[in-house]
């Protein structure tokens, strides 16, 4: 459960962090995609188990 966790939140890191290195326009728009590949990511886990 904690490699889980640990995947999901891996997942919104990293999603906003190459968007905003990618040139996101504001950190909000960075913070949306960082929440997409959450949401990706956590769709997956569920769906695995």
């Amino acid at each position: 459960m904690l490699r889980d966790s640990l995947t999901v939140l891996a997942a919104f890191l990293l999603g906003t962090a190459v968007s905003a290195l990618l040139g996101a326009s504001s950190l909000g728009v960075a913070l949306t995609f960082g929440q997409i590949a959450f949401a990706g990511t956590l769709t997956w886990v569920l769906l695995r188990r």
